[in-house]
């Protein structure tokens, strides 16, 4: 396939698994469920859920292939890049408690610049001044749109501030999660579903461990269990998670993590129109 295709192909794909991703992101963690309007709160089963379907669609396709279970590279690789993962996409979840979704999505629109430190200190890459020029200006834009209206979300109940936090947590370890995607990808001779397998296996091991020590397990489970359109939503999350996270490792590894990190940073856009629209968001006149 042509090369422009395919990119083409990669980021229209991640945009759409991504856009449907986030709507549902954003309905199960600012929505209320049932006759008792209850709120779900527990963020790592949602990373629990996403984590456990990608492992059984990995497992899938490897042995439809019949390709080899055996870890490609050490497993303390494979480690590092699940609690990488689970930091970031924690904290993704964690700050829609506390800030608006077009805030919470915008400020990922920041990542070029993790990504092209994480690079250059993980791969010693040399980036041109170019990228970083790029990079900067689409950081100003988001800054920009942080500061000029509503940031708290509805739910709110602590300062935004909580919100903007879990942000820069998030991009600090997504950046290396991905950068580090990449590392294994070129270090290693390993097929997509190889990284994915043993990535979500131990992911889904330190999301299981984290619930039960923090004794947030059965409080999840039971809120499910009551609610069925909580449980439905969080399948539907799962599945798109899936999707866009098959179509994110192959584009890391076709093209890289900045060229991904550029695409996220497009369908971030979507995401927040979707978003405004769907859940009425007011943007004031400095955002748009």
């Amino acid at each position: 396939m042509d090369q422009s295709l395919h990119l083409t192909v990669c980021g229209a794909g991640i945009m759409t698994s991504l856009v449907v991703y986030s709507i549902l992101q954003e309905r199960i963690m600012t929505g209320s469920f049932g006759e008792d309007a209850g709120r779900f709160r527990w963020s790592v089963f949602l990373v629990l859920c996403n984590r456990l379907m990608t492992s059984c669609l990995a497992i899938g396709f490897l042995a439809a292939q019949n390709l080899s279970m055996r870890p490609a590279a050490p497993l303390s690789s494979y480690i590092a890049v699940s609690l990488s993962n689970v930091i970031a996409t924690t904290c993704q979840y964690e700050a829609l408690k506390h800030v608006t979704f077009p805030v919470q999505t915008l400020g990922k629109c920041a990542k070029m610049i993790p990504v092209m430190a994480w690079g250059t200190l993980i791969s010693h890459k040399a980036y041109s001044a170019k990228d970083f020029c790029v990079a900067a200006l689409v950081t100003a834009g988001c800054t920009c749109f942080l500061l000029s209206g509503k940031a708290a979300s509805k739910g709110a109940n602590q300062s935004s501030y909580l919100g903007f936090t879990c942000m820069l947590v998030y991009l600090a370890f997504d950046g290396f999660t991905a950068t580090f995607q990449d590392k294994l990808f070129k270090g290693h001779q390993m097929s997509i579903f190889n990284q994915m397998l043993y990535v979500n296996v131990c992911s889904a091991i330190v999301s299981f461990s984290g619930m039960v020590a923090g004794g947030q397990l059965g409080a999840a489970l039971t809120f499910v269990s009551a609610h069925p359109d909580a449980l439905l939503l969080i399948f539907l999350l799962s599945l798109a998670a899936t999707l866009g996270q098959l179509l994110i490792v192959h584009t890391i590894r076709s093209f890289g993590a900045l060229v991904f990190a550029t695409i996220m940073t497009t369908r971030q856009f979507v995401s927040v129109l979707a978003s405004c629209v769907i859940f009425a968001h007011p943007l004031s006149v400095g955002q748009w």
